[in-house]
């Protein structure tokens, strides 16, 4: 029985990129680092607003890896990876939340008056 058949199967359901899909994905997080980068470096947003700007750009580069490096989209083949990786980040945002949320509580209430 030739198991590299069965090896080689399971593989055969998920989408596989092409070069010029990994080259645009590429391409565009250079330019979104670039950006970012760009806007320390230059200082043309200071303080709040290049917060919120690289957080957008980093954002965004979420965005460009998940589509074009991992093959995350809306295909039924998908369905149970963006399902993971939704309950990931909903897991994340509640720890992150919640340990900041803590934390400023506990500052807040250590205070001297």
């Amino acid at each position: 029985m030739d198991h590299s058949h069965n090896a080689h199967s399971a593989h055969s359901g998920g989408s596989h990129g092409s070069f010029g899909s990994y080259m645009t994905g590429f391409v565009l997080s250079v330019i979104l680092t670039v950006a970012a980068f760009g806007l320390v470096m230059t200082g043309t947003l200071t303080g709040q607003n290049a917060l919120f700007a690289i957080a957008a750009l980093a954002l965004v580069q979420i965005v460009v890896h998940l589509v074009f490096f991992l093959h995350m989209n809306t295909s039924s083949e998908q369905r149970w990876n963006v399902t993971a990786f939704a309950f990931t980040a909903l897991t994340a945002v509640i720890v992150i939340g919640g340990t900041l949320w803590v934390m400023h509580n506990v500052s807040m209430n250590m205070m001297s008056r």
